[in-house]
């Protein structure tokens, strides 16, 4: 009977494996950073609401300085209410049925500045359109590093859990060999029990991490993490230079301009508006019709006690406006002095840590744990050293995550 070849069957099963594994791993997505960041801008709610208000404003920019609506009058003019022609509308030769349009013509000068503080306001709106997508790409990047530090961190306990676990393991028949105390296996039990609230501790943050970094990239905010923020684009010297151009400083150009274009229209209610009026008057057929004409003029005599206060009122929003735009720019070069010193702390703590003191601890716990090896030492050095090691790579962790947000926010104070 002839042998079957299963040897073809095999490597299709092995095939269709591999096919899957592949696919499946191709499934396995990751956030970047970057991604992040364009996902938050592109679909945050704040994002959609700002651009909604620079529509509005240009919207509105279309209407302003257009003359009013005009008016349409309807009505009866001297009607008599007593007499033999009373309630008439036609034996009276003063009775008429009258109809009007009137304009109204607000001065050039305030329709001009209506134009101009319709124009501050759409620059003022997109200004603040770059200040809140600056201060989304901080807040997502600020979630986004705390998502991955506090997973850093997670880590970091499920390694020492294991490695607990394993040395519970191996207590029982060190001490049954004389070469462990008894109470070595309730030491490593205790440290189990420790390190096993901390881990539900870092649970519970992941879960709060995680859910800021829904607010701003939906259920992405699921997928593992990759990458990080980076170097700083700008040194901070040039920072400094460019401080003015800080994206809440370019608010101020704009508001300035709205309040002197408010400060203009507040001068031009001095010049008073006018209006015209042509109006047709039908009596009876007796009586011939009659066309009116009328222009009126407002008359701003009360100058100092109505248009005077509220030029100068506008006067001392500007002013107002330049000194809280002084006042705003110290504090950012404060800010960034801070940031700055912060920063150099940071680099310099990080690289003495990773090139020296994580080294230290390390060699200090594996002394110690040579030592009780050897029966030389006892398991309590061995677990306060590796404790040490913990708390030296939890605070690389830290330290890198703080330097990653003073980058966040270093990177985005300035408009690209």
């Amino acid at each position: 009977m002839p042998r079957t070849n299963t040897r073809g069957p095999r490597l299709h099963r092995l095939g269709l494996l591999l096919a899957g594994a592949a696919l499946a791993a191709g499934q396995v997505h990751a956030l970047d950073f970057s991604e992040a960041l364009a996902i938050a801008e592109q679909q945050s709610p704040r994002a959609a609401a700002l651009r909604l208000q620079i529509d509005a404003a240009e919207s509105a920019q279309k209407a302003a300085g257009t003359l009013p609506d005009p008016k349409l009058a309807l009505g009866i003019e001297s009607l008599p209410i007593s007499g033999m022609d009373r309630w008439s509308l036609t034996r009276d030769s003063m009775t008429s049925q009258r109809i009007a349009l009137m304009q109204e013509v607000p001065n050039q000068a305030k329709r001009d500045a209506k134009v101009a503080s319709a124009q501050a306001r759409v620059e003022r709106e997109r200004a603040t359109q770059t200040l809140q997508r600056l201060q989304i790409r901080q807040e997502v990047g600020l979630a986004w590093i705390a998502a991955q530090a506090v997973e850093q961190r997670e880590q970091l306990l499920v390694e020492l859990l294991a490695e607990n676990q394993r040395l519970q393991d191996s207590l029982p028949a060190r001490v049954a060999g004389g070469s462990a105390q008894a109470g070595d296996l309730l030491a490593a039990q205790q440290e189990a029990l420790a390190l096993s609230d901390r881990r539900d501790d870092l649970r519970r943050d992941r879960s709060k991490a995680r859910a800021m970094l829904r607010r701003w990239v939906g259920p992405r905010a699921d997928e593992a993490l990759s990458g990080g923020p980076g170097a700083l684009e700008r040194p901070v010297e040039q920072l400094r230079t460019d401080l003015a151009h800080h994206a809440e400083l370019e608010l101020y150009p704009a508001m300035q301009r709205m309040a002197r274009a408010e400060s203009h229209e507040a001068q031009a209610e001095s010049r008073g508006d006018w209006s015209w009026e042509v109006a047709y008057n039908r009596r009876g057929r007796q009586w011939g019709d009659m066309v009116s004409f009328q222009v009126t003029f407002d008359l701003p005599w009360q100058k100092d006690r109505r248009q005077v206060p509220m030029i100068e009122a506008k006067q001392r929003e500007q002013e107002r406006l330049e000194a809280e735009q002084d006042d705003v720019a110290r504090r950012h070069l404060q800010e960034l002095d801070d940031n700055a010193a912060e920063l150099q702390a940071l680099q310099s703590q990080l690289q003495r840590l990773n090139g020296t003191g994580l080294r230290l601890a390390r060699e200090r716990a594996d002394l110690a744990l040579a030592n009780y090896r050897a029966a030389k030492g006892d398991l309590s050095a061995v677990l306060v050293t590796r404790a040490q090691v913990l708390e030296a790579r939890m605070r690389l962790i830290d330290l890198q995550a703080q330097h990653d947000g003073l980058v966040v926010r270093l990177n985005n104070l300035i408009a690209n």
